[in-house]
């Protein structure tokens, strides 16, 4: 379905932030890699979160929900002997659980978005796995991917973190059930470091230990550990609030979103800074950020490496700022389930923005009197873009039509319901 999101000169309200759908994921992980019943508080729903509830089930976990909570029965180190898993277009569960896979005999990932996640790379971490014994039949690195595994041993691992993080977190998931110690070491620079601090946080809360380099490039593991079966409450989600943040920032805004913990170890709480360093009159106090924007933004400078899931919409808020936003060390975005610079911009082009491109760089003109709008775009398939459009409509003279934008569900299913609530005119076409 598209969506038409019409101009919108002010937003009034409150809401909750969702669900972090990060957080979400590795706790439904590392519930299902113990041998125990754990309960995982407020989890995100979502297609993400979705596909994971149901690769751990195929797995051999038993899940029970209700509108609080999920409580998990892991399977372990053994999870069960299954042929495919389908992970939608969910590429950290595709990631974390290609690792989880080396513990069995012979596992399919299908790929059924061959726009999207089929066309995302994951040969480091297919080279890593081959590290440990365990042979993957693939197709040049993308889907459809077969793992063959059994009994990884561990001992000394390399993986790049030129890419993504996620090959990373994966290992460190897998590492701690093998039978011998293991040593990771990162190759090349490691991108959106911050949210290996959450790995390593979950991992903790989930009684694992793990011997971590200051700068997170090297990595003691030990072997024959055991994942205990906890509680964990999952946070508010900033990735997906950085949006309706950014949509509070460009109008005339009295908005409050709560559950956004001020020491949250997510990365994209950076947006909350940038909109500050954007001069929009903002505060941030007991979980809850209120906005009283009057659509007035100075151009900022930031490295996205450490946010960047929060970038898009920050770039959103910047094509409305006084001056030109620079938005540097991004290249991995290139990487998601679509191109992020490319894809993105020239997007925001065809809506009226003055956007540059460069090969891990972002650079926007800003128009503090607005874009003209009037035309259809196309998201790419991608909840972020989709999210990151939206803004730029609410400030466009003329209407904007986003196309397919229903693949927001993939991390923020209510994201137009929240809008609407706020009194965004964004409605639904067929």
């Amino acid at each position: 379905m598209d969506v038409i999101v019409r101009p919108t000169p002010t937003l009034q309200g409150e809401i909750g932030a969702l669900s972090s759908k990060n957080y979400t994921t590795r706790y439904l992980l590392v519930a299902a890699l113990s041998e125990g019943v754990s309960t995982i508080y407020h989890p995100a729903h979502s297609e993400d979160s979705d596909a994971i509830r149901r690769c751990i089930a195929d797995l051999g976990a038993v899940l029970t929900e209700d509108e609080e909570k999920i409580v998990v029965q892991g399977f372990g180190r053994q999870p069960r002997n299954v042929k495919e898993l389908n992970v939608g277009n969910a590429g950290a569960v595709l990631r974390f659980l290609m690792a989880v896979a080396a513990l069995s005999p012979e596992v399919t990932f299908v790929n059924t978005y061959p726009d999207s996640l089929g066309k995302r790379p994951h040969d480091d971490l297919i080279k890593a796995l081959g590290q440990l014994g365990v042979e993957v039949e693939h197709n040049e690195g993308r889907l459809p991917i077969t793992i063959r595994g059994g009994k990884p041993a561990g001992g000394r691992i390399t993986v790049s973190g030129a890419v993504s993080s996620q090959f990373l977190s994966a290992l460190l998931f897998l590492t701690p059930l093998l039978e011998e110690d293991s040593e990771i070491t990162v190759l090349d620079d490691l991108k959106s470091k911050v949210v290996v601090g959450q790995t390593l946080e979950v991992l903790e809360q989930a009684g694992i230990v793990v011997h971590a380099a200051d700068d997170y490039m090297s990595f003691k593991v030990p072997g024959r550990q055991a994942y205990k079966a906890q509680s964990y409450t999952v946070q508010g989600d900033y990735p997906g609030s950085a949006a309706v943040l950014a949509a509070a920032a460009v109008t005339g805004s009295d908005v409050k979103i709560h559950r956004l913990a001020e020491k949250s170890k997510q990365g994209e709480r950076a947006i909350v800074d940038v909109l500050r360093m954007m001069e929009v009159p903002l505060t941030h106090e007991d979980g809850t950020v209120h906005v009283q924007g009057n659509g007035k933004l100075k151009a900022v400078e930031f490295d996205g490496d450490a946010a960047t899931d929060a970038v898009l919409a920050m770039v959103a808020a910047a094509v409305f700022a006084e001056g030109t936003s620079r938005f540097y060390n991004v290249e991995n975005l290139r990487y998601k389930e679509c191109d992020r610079i490319t894809d993105y911009l020239a997007e925001l082009t065809r809506a009226g923005a003055k956007v540059e491109e460069r090969p891990d760089e972002i650079i926007v003109h800003g128009q503090p009197e607005g874009v003209e709008g009037g035309v259809t775009i196309n998201a790419h398939y991608d909840h972020r873009v989709i999210m990151a459009l939206t803004v730029v409509g609410l400030r466009a003279r003329q209407p904007l039509v986003i196309k397919d934008a229903h693949h927001v569900a993939k991390s923020y299913p209510q994201y137009f319901d929240h809008l609407r609530a706020l009194g965004a005119d964004v409605e639904w076409v067929e």
